[in-house]
């Protein structure tokens, strides 16, 4: 669910793995593992995640259906 939800999310804006590594500070082929489940998101992966999308960390990990965060 995670791994399918940052892809949706990345594809949704229509942006590249590439682009998404460079925004998260790491390479493109770690970013492409957590896509594709190869390697497990770490937290501050996860916030970065969150903030870049302005989606809950919850929304990510599959916890709710609802993207929006509360305030």
């Amino acid at each position: 669910m995670v791994y399918k939800r940052i892809r949706d999310l990345r594809e949704d804006r229509d942006l590249t793995q590439k682009e998404m590594a460079k925004a998260l500070n790491c390479s493109q082929q770690v970013y492409s593992n957590y896509e594709l489940g190869q390697r497990d998101i770490p937290t501050d992966i996860l916030i970065k995640l969150s903030a870049f999308y302005n989606v809950s960390v919850d929304y990510i990990l599959g916890i709710s259906d609802n993207p929006k965060i509360k305030k």
